[in-house]
């Protein structure tokens, strides 16, 4: 086949469109075209509001050596495809099984993208694995959460964080990744998606992403197929303990709502979330080999989607183009690097909280990303240097005392803050003005005589003492409040702008949450942003917090060969350390499989 690239339209072409203009490229008639694919497709709105679809298509044609000939010189044009090897398509290849007699069953602890492909894939192969989730089916965890967002009464066997499918499942759902395919396990991860459900598009999107409702059928259906295998699959199975004979991995203990079993296994592989705390300190007991990592911490931002847009694409409403994402990056003064992360198109702020006493919040977006606003975390990197010790698990301790403030700040509901207020509060933070300080003088220190009278205002309601609890009372609800910090911030009451959360949220001071080079940051970051995206920096953005789940704190070690010091224990996917992501921790469950199989016969 034939690699066309640079095939542009305008939206809302058709599939013969697209198939003339090839022809037309490829100077050829359209019925020499005997086959043709999609190999990738993205935006290109360099001249909006004119948008078009950009391509690189696979075609078969007559003739085709004499073609590849004529455009000899413009192969950025025209070239072989990459997807043809010796005249047959390049796929992913399961190696061959190794011929080593397995002495018990692979078990697989945790059912995110990193345990589900690999149990997906040893099945696949006559492994017959053991899945052990600690927390409830996805039919089941659904339910779970969404009771959570309306009562705010946490189950902390399933929620956000613990259940079938992983924290992922209520995200965006994007599926890009930066890892390196050379061997094809990114399409089959794309690939095995399509196949349970997934719209095909996302195999050449060149950002895809499948949503969170799209996401929960198919983990269900891909459970389904492991357990048609001869796999197993046990929920609220939270692993307590592991069994280490002679070096290496004998069994696990696991409780569930029956009591504690033991299983004994011949390969571990440690699927588990970033926030399976209990997980890490049971592994650092067992002297299981592992490093605190950076990561990074911050707060989500709230922008109406019609502004990105906009900005995006020179339209407020695109179209079939969907609403439209972002991606911003800068360093700050302090030499921080600070960035967006999970960009939600028309997406929601959900309470993401796992642990009673804490508050962590994630961005969700479902598969039509329709929702008002968009968001994304604006993130602060953060190094073992901030976590105040050397202990492996110090990262953990770091980001559950952000947690536990945001908690208090607003009485488990997510916090949330205008930016505008958020950026004054850290401004006066900086100049020195402590909190022992009167309203009015601190606004005497910082702020200019024409905005002291809005400033008192805002800071009044938003001190965390009994001047706000004073205002909430007289607001009498989210909605006024809404409506007071929105008069104060010199915008309309009535333009409908405000928090989109899954989950109860309150006006506070999130400024209160991270260390203040971080929140130093994160305005230095707003402000460059703002010239970027015009609007980013409005003072009307809705800041929540805390943002502190954003990749494990933790590295569980491992070889080459991927096992631990712990010799059949396989650290494995987001929470080890090993993987960013819903692709990339798929990919990592895949090499993983790979791993056993290479050495181990079913």
């Amino acid at each position: 086949m034939i690699r066309v690239n640079q095939v542009k339209l305008r939206t809302g072409h058709s599939q013969e469109d697209l198939r003339r203009q090839a022809a037309s490229m490829l100077r050829i008639p359209e019925q020499n075209i005997t086959e043709l694919r999609i190999a990738r497709q993205s935006i290109d709105a360099r001249k909006k509001p004119e948008i078009f679809y950009s391509y690189s298509l696979d075609v078969a044609v007559r003739d085709e050596e004499h073609i590849l000939h004529r455009f000899r010189g413009k192969e950025n044009l025209v070239c072989r495809s990459e997807r043809t090897e010796g005249g047959h398509s390049a796929e992913y290849h399961f190696p061959t099984s190794g011929k080593r007699e397995r002495t018990g069953p692979v078990i697989i602890v945790g059912t995110g993208p990193a345990g589900l492909f690999c149990g997906y894939f040893l099945a696949m192969h006559g492994y017959r694995p053991i899945l052990l989730e600690r927390g409830r089916c996805v039919e089941e965890r659904q339910k779970d959460v969404e009771r959570f967002w309306e009562t705010g009464k946490l189950d902390t066997v399933s929620n956000v964080q613990f259940g079938e499918g992983g924290a992922g499942t209520f995200s965006d759902g994007k599926l890009n990744t930066l890892v390196k395919d050379r061997d094809g396990r990114n399409r089959a991860v794309l690939e095995t998606f399509v196949r349970f459900g997934a719209k095909e598009s996302i195999c050449y999107d060149a950002k895809p992403h499948i949503g969170t409702d799209v996401l929960c059928t198919v983990v269900k259906r891909m459970r389904e197929e492991i357990i048609r295998l001869g796999g197993k699959v046990y929920f609220e199975s939270r692993v307590t303990d592991i069994c280490v004979e002679a070096g290496r991995v004998a069994g696990v203990t696991a409780a569930g709502p029956g009591g504690s079993r033991q299983l004994k296994c011949g390969q571990l592989v440690l699927a588990i979330g970033h926030s399976a705390r209990d997980t890490f300190s049971m592994l650092e007991r067992r002297r299981v080999p592992m490093e605190a990592k950076a990561f990074a911490v911050g707060l989500r931002v709230e922008h109406p989607q019609g502004m990105i847009n906009k900005s995006q694409y020179g339209l407020e409403e695109p179209g079939d183009l969907g609403a439209a994402p972002y991606k911003v990056t800068a360093r700050a003064g302090n030499g921080r690097g600070v960035y967006s992360f999970c960009m939600c198109p028309g997406g929601y702020v959900v309470n993401a909280s796992s642990e009673e006493g804490r508050t962590a919040v994630n961005g969700m977006s479902y598969s039509g990303r329709n929702g008002k606003n968009a968001n994304s975390a604006i993130i602060v990197t953060v190094t073992p240097e901030d976590f105040g010790s050397e202990h492996p698990l110090a990262g953990i301790e770091f980001q559950r005392r952000l947690e536990e403030k945001a908690y208090a700040l607003g009485g488990g509901k997510i916090p949330v803050q205008r930016y505008g207020n958020f950026k004054r509060c850290v401004e006066q933070e900086r100049c020195g003005i402590g909190q022992d300080l009167s309203i009015g003088q601190a606004v005497a220190h910082c702020g200019d005589a024409a905005s002291r009278k809005k400033e008192v205002i805002n800071d009044e309601i938003l001190s965390g003492g009994k001047h706000r609890m004073n205002a909430v009372e007289d607001a009498g609800s989210v909605e006024n409040m809404d409506c007071i910090e929105s008069i104060d911030n010199g915008v309309s009451a009535n333009d409908g702008f405000g928090p989109q959360c899954k989950g109860m949220y309150t006006w506070a001071d999130v400024s209160r949450i991270l260390p203040g080079a971080c929140n130093e940051a994160i305005v230095e970051g707003m402000e460059a942003f703002g010239r970027q995206i015009a609007g980013f920096n409005r003072p009307d953005a809705c800041l929540s917090g805390v943002e502190s789940r954003t990749s494990s704190p933790v590295r569980i070690s491992r070889d080459e060969s991927l096992q631990s010091q712990i010799r059949g224990l396989y650290p494995c996917g987001e929470g080890a350390g090993y993987a960013g992501g819903i692709v990339s921790a798929a990919m990592d469950g895949i090499r993983v499989a790979e791993a056993i199989a290479k050495e181990y016969a079913p």
